[in-house]
């Protein structure tokens, strides 16, 4: 069943409820209709949107009061024809947002999020934040408009951080990573160009290049990162000029890339004359029993092969969207054009509460506290599936991050584990999404999206008899 055929069947089910009626929970549709739970997830979002459904967080989706007689029913019609005009056009461009939808999900409040890619909110310095927004608010010239490229003192503290030489007149102030790297792969690839990506990777990465009309063509990794004589291939094969990466607890693997392979993926792509955009995502979330964490790659690179990207979300709040572009030479100059052309600049009192969190002594030991309790539940929940579901554990747990790449066996499908786990009250995300080609049985599990311990341990056994009932 489609997306649209599932949204079609629940229209016509809940038009049949009351005003103000409760709609079955989110495990009971994937039950019902033997649907997957981003399937549901979509077809709720589309009933709300239409104003069929509201939703209450806390308390479930329920049919809407009927709307105003006055209000006229508008014809859409036209949109398919207007957006699907460049079709068959190069470059073709597809926008799907999938992959980074499923990321946002919000778990019904009735499930366990093992699906969340931000931590839980007992986890984020709340309470620092709101004091450096305030004390952003009152600073002298908050409101006004800021440097096109962004606080010069922001700038600075992230050169800082990345080291190696790099200097705040080489960071560019962005919108978070997500937007830092729409802005870095529409800067340094043409419309049609193969852009080489990790396999598996990031949903939202592929997302990016396909909305910006790249190819992306995948490169294997494995429990140690990319394959650095694939990589060689394919520059070779595809004749690429742009490589992203995350070689710092990849995501989904939680793969570190180590010196001799870091050393060969940037002499590749300077082989290839190609750009490699290292997106440093989870450099603030290692655990207190890791090892010393390698520089960046942008730390090593004199020559301006490397593009890197970072950003305080993760660690800080899903709302506090700023993060930096740290370029070197001409393609510096190409990544501001293309912001400012974009959105102009990051709003000043945003850069200016960012300054105030990470430049106050609270910020180091948020960093120390988040370190220590991602360790404790990375520990408690790989204890409780070894004790249960041992199979699904992978060989080697990451020391950073806070995902979990699952193994499953060969007959059963992810999309329907992800579904059998849903049933049991847990959401999780189905491996599908993270490949460019064949995926492989994986799913991923998010250990810092649940409410407390107690939650996480019960998650890993549920979890044990999803499985048990594929027969896994």
């Amino acid at each position: 069943m489609t997306v649209q055929e599932l949204t079609d069947a629940l229209r016509s089910t809940v038009l049949r409820y009351s005003p103000g009626e409760r709609i079955p929970s989110s495990r009971e549709l994937v039950e019902r209709y033997r649907v997957s739970p981003v399937s549901v997830s979509r077809a709720i979002r589309e009933l709300v949107a239409e104003g069929v459904v509201v939703a209450r967080p806390g308390a479930g989706v329920f049919r809407a009061e009927p709307r105003p007689a006055s209000l006229p029913q508008g014809d859409f019609s036209w949109q398919e024809v207007a957006l699907s005009a460049e079709a068959g056009a190069p470059p073709a461009r597809t926008v799907d947002a999938a992959g980074v939808l499923t990321a946002l999900a919000l778990a019904p409040p009735e499930v366990i999020d093992l699906n969340s890619g931000y931590p839980h909110a007992s986890l984020l310095p709340e309470r620092a934040l709101a004091g450096a927004l305030s004390r952003a608010g009152r600073r002298p010239g908050a409101w006004g408009r800021p440097p096109l490229e962004g606080l010069p003192e922001l700038r600075g503290w992230f050169a800082r951080e990345v080291g190696g030489g790099v200097t705040a007149a080489e960071v560019l102030i962005t919108a978070g990573g997500q937007s830092a790297l729409t802005t870095a792969l529409r800067s340094l690839a043409p419309p049609g160009a193969p852009v080489l990506v990790e396999s598996p990777t990031y949903p939202g990465l592929l997302a990016i290049a396909r909305a910006a009309g790249l190819r992306p063509v995948p490169v294997p990794v494995d429990e140690d990162g990319v394959r650095p004589e694939r990589l060689a291939e394919a520059f070779a094969v595809s004749g690429a000029r742009l490589f992203v990466c995350q070689p710092l607890f990849q995501n989904p693997t939680g793969a570190v890339l180590g010196a001799e392979r870091r050393r060969a993926v940037l002499a590749a792509a300077k082989r290839a004359g190609a750009f490699v955009v290292e997106d440093d995502f989870a450099r603030l979330l290692a655990h207190t029993d890791a090892p010393e964490l390698p520089p960046p790659l942008a730390a090593d690179d004199p020559d301006g092969t490397v593009v890197h990207v970072r950003s305080l979300t993760k660690a800080a709040s899903p709302s506090l969207r700023v993060g930096a572009l740290v370029a070197r030479g001409p393609a510096l100059a190409r990544l501001r054009a293309v912001q400012t052309v974009d959105s102009f600049f990051v709003p000043r009192p945003l850069q200016e509460a960012a300054l105030e969190l990470v430049t106050s002594a609270d910020w180091p030991r948020h960093l120390r506290a988040l370190g220590r309790e991602l360790t404790v539940r990375r520990q408690l929940f790989a204890a409780a599936l070894a004790d249960r579901a041992p199979t699904l554990l992978p060989a080697r747990l990451p020391y950073g991050g806070f995902h979990l790449w699952l193994p499953l066996p060969a007959h059963i499908d992810p999309a329907a584990f992800a579904a059998a786990a849903l049933r049991h009250g847990v959401a999780v995300t189905h491996g599908t999404g993270y490949f460019t080609a064949e995926p492989a049985p994986r799913v991923r599990v998010g250990w810092a999206g649940a409410e407390n311990h107690a939650q996480l341990a019960d998650a890993a056994h549920r979890l044990a008899a999803a499985s048990a009932s594929l027969g896994g």
